[in-house]
């Protein structure tokens, strides 16, 4: 069920007009509206505000709520992947469609001989796994240095400074995993 409906449906199971809950919720009619006809969803703050104004909980509001996503999706391997480019010898390719609706992102790691990408960081509560597919990987994470060779699979907090770097005499390639899906 869309936000807007459940919205709608509490409003008037309270008894109240959209200018009711505007002024009780402090949010524009003309937002609510909109909202309530699906034309736009609203923010966490007004959701916040609304369900104040409803008498009701965030989470009540948000029940029978389900995200519209594609449960399934498959990239053949011949469709070519959209490609995150470090320098011109360090890439991701980004292996799935729509990453920022995706709870994780599933990227390949290439680095070419002697490669090394640029220092990352992600926002708090960023989290990465990797696992060597071939080659092997020096993982630099928060001043630490890391060894890593085919079969090998690392975890780690990527909300801190860290950057990888092939070591061996050949491609290296991992696959990686980062949740929430950001790059």
């Amino acid at each position: 069920m869309e936000i807007g409906k459940i919205i709608r449906s509490m409003r008037k199971q309270k008894r109240m007009t959209l200018k009711d809950l505007s002024e009780k919720s402090r949010v524009a009619l003309a937002t609510l509206s909109r909202m309530e006809t699906g034309k736009m969803i609203g923010t966490v703050k007004s959701h916040s505000n609304i369900a104040g104004a409803l008498d009701v909980t965030l989470t009540d509001l948000y029940s029978g709520f389900e995200i519209k996503s594609q449960r399934v999706e498959m990239r053949p391997h011949k469709e070519k992947p959209d490609v995150f480019i470090h320098n011109d010898k360090a890439f991701y390719d980004i292996l799935t469609k729509k990453v920022l609706s995706k709870k994780m992102m599933p990227v390949m790691l290439r680095l070419e001989k002697g490669a090394k990408t640029a220092d990352e960081q992600s926002h708090k509560g960023t989290e990465k796994f990797l696992y060597i597919l071939s080659g092997h990987l020096q993982a630099n994470v928060d001043g630490k240095t890391y060894l890593l060779k085919e079969g090998d699979s690392f975890y780690f907090d990527a909300s801190l400074p860290h950057c990888w770097k092939n070591t061996s005499n050949k491609p290296a390639k991992a696959l990686c995993v980062i949740t929430p899906a950001t790059l």
